[in-house]
C-alpha cells in the first residue's frame, strides 16, 4: 500500500484556523501553534459571553423598568410593580416592559396604574 501524504489536509486546518485568528495582534495571526491557542481562547470567551449577554441585558431591562415605575409613582418598587402585574394578570416580559417604559411612556403608564390597582385592591 502506497504512502499518503496529509499536506492538503494539513494545510486547510491551518487555514482555516490563521483566518479565524485574523485581526489578532503579532504571532497571533500568522504562527500556527499561537494561533490555535488564540482562537480556542477566544472560543472559550466567546461560548461564555453568550450566557452573560443574556444575564446583562436581562438587568438593564429591570433597570430601566425601575427607573420608569419609580418616575411615576415615588412609592412603588420593580419588585411590588412586578407583583401587581402578576395580581393583574398582565403577562409582558421584561424586555417588552422596558421597551414600552422608553419608547412609550404613556403604555407604561397605564401599565403602572393597572399594577397600582391590583396591589391596592
Amino acid at each position: 500500500m502506497s504512502r499518503t501524504k496529509g499536506g492538503t489536509v494539513a494545510h486547510a486546518r491551518h487555514r482555516k484556523i490563521v483566518k479565524a485568528a485574523k485581526g489578532y495582534y503579532g504571532r497571533r495571526k500568522n504562527v500556527f501553534k499561537v494561533a490555535t491557542q488564540a482562537v480556542d481562547k477566544a472560543n472559550q470567551y466567546a461560548t461564555r459571553d453568550r450566557k452573560n449577554r443574556k444575564r446583562n441585558f436581562r438587568a438593564l431591562w429591570i433597570q430601566r423598568i425601575n427607573a420608569a415605575v419609580r418616575s411615576h409613582d415615588e412609592a412603588l418598587t420593580y419588585s411590588r410593580f412586578i407583583n401587581g402585574l402578576n395580581m393583574a394578570g398582565i403577562e409582558v416580559d421584561r424586555k417588552v416592559l422596558a421597551d414600552l417604559a422608553v419608547n412609550e411612556p404613556e403604555s407604561f403608564a397605564a401599565i403602572v396604574k393597572t399594577a397600582q390597582d391590583a396591589l391596592a385592591a
